[in-house]
């Protein structure tokens, strides 16, 4: 069944998911947010970035660390890492993976161990799960991601991720309530996310008389080096430049709602201020939501059976925790969706369109993260 729109969408969700609620659109479209996520999420994970994801981690504002803004996802260099083997009993906290280690090639001993479960009795995983900090004598974390479990075992990777990231991105959705044309919060999300955008990279954004927009950044001894933006921003990547990369961070936006943030002939005010702010801005359509919560709850496919019973459970009158969301997520339904988004990337990455850069792809997006991946972050940032 084809659905002409995602407040369609919406509004079956209201009749048979969220019919309980008091205000079951605004329950609905709290979880079409959590499924942009998700989304967003998995298709880190198919590109290969799932060990450098940290998920709603504080970012410092460019020169200003006294503020900071949470973002949905940022991506970190990875300074070291191990596989463990950990036998199949009892949840996986910190305790039992840093235990795990052998000190003597993985030293954690000046680290502070978090209360982060990576995997609970009830089978619920933390994605991109902090085990451990320290701040001396640089700032940095452990991360474990569960690779596998099984009667005989877990295996596990743990890794040390510098606690400057190379990249953010921040998902916004804004809903329309019935019987008006725009949602009121709509600008006030769009300005919260630009500001961001603008302000946790050393790159700077500004636009000349003629409307030209040139990238700006500062290396040592307040030498200012300055291109146009588009130019500047692939020289960076593309760059093994120390002064270049040590405090840039590429900043990518999802947004969804087609009717609410642009129409086909004319973007709205607020996309234009995401554009200009972000360094990639990214569109998830109508088309792309929609064919996923189809194939996830509406007619769900085999494959994601466990995924859309993992929904529904966490969407019961009585549920107090939810286990379908970007950070907790049900162990079964975690496999099927990286299964799923592995085996269907391209046609995936077809239900976005890309709306700046200017006619590039999801492709060169996949590509500028992994050179900044790739690059040697120990010698850039002097480790």
């Amino acid at each position: 069944m084809v659905y002409e729109s995602v407040d369609r969408l919406q509004k079956i969700l209201s009749e048979r998911v969220f019919h309980y609620t008091k205000d079951a659109k605004k329950a609905s479209g709290r979880a079409l947010g959590t499924l942009v996520e998700i989304i967003t999420f998995y298709i880190l994970k198919s590109w290969g970035f799932e060990n450098s994801v940290v998920i709603e981690r504080s970012l410092a504002e460019y020169g200003n660390p006294d503020i900071t803004h949470n973002v949905e996802y940022s991506l970190h260099p990875i300074l070291r890492k191990c596989e463990l083997s950990i036998a199949a009993e009892s949840s996986l906290t910190p305790t039992r993976l840093l235990k795990a280690i052998d000190d003597s090639l993985f030293p954690v001993t000046d680290f502070e161990k978090s209360a982060n479960t990576l995997l609970t009795k009830n089978g619920i995983i933390r994605n991109s799960c902090v085990v451990a900090k320290r701040e001396k004598p640089y700032s940095s974390h452990l991360m474990a991601n569960l690779l596998s479990k099984s009667p005989s075992g877990f295996q596990v990777t743990l890794l040390e991720q510098y606690a400057k990231p190379y990249a953010m991105f921040e998902c916004k959705r804004v809903g329309v309530e019935e019987g008006t044309k725009k949602g009121p919060q709509t600008i006030e999300k769009a300005k919260q996310g630009a500001y961001v955008a603008k302000m946790v990279s050393s790159l700077h954004k500004v636009r000349m008389p003629t409307g030209e927009l040139r990238g700006l950044i500062y290396k040592s001894g307040d030498e200012i080096y300055t291109k146009p933006y588009e130019e500047l921003v692939a020289e960076i990547v593309g760059s093994e430049d120390r002064e270049l990369l040590r405090d840039f961070i590429l900043t990518i936006g999802i947004v969804s709602n087609h009717g609410n943030w642009f129409t086909s002939e004319n973007h709205n005010k607020e996309l234009k201020v995401l554009a200009q702010s972000y360094d990639w801005l990214i569109f998830l359509t109508d088309e792309g939501l929609a064919e996923f919560i189809t194939e996830l709850l509406l007619e769900p496919t085999p494959l994601l059976a466990p995924a859309k019973n993992a929904f529904m459970a966490s969407y019961t009158a009585d549920q107090k925790k939810n286990s379908f969301t970007k950070v907790p997520m049900n162990y079964e339904a975690d496999q099927v969706l990286q299964l799923y988004f592995k085996e269907n990337t391209n046609r995936i990455e077809k239900w976005f369109n890309i709306i700046s850069p200017g006619n590039d792809s999801m492709q060169k997006l996949h590509s500028q993260i992994a050179q900044l991946r790739d690059k040697n972050w120990q010698i850039i940032h002097s480790l």
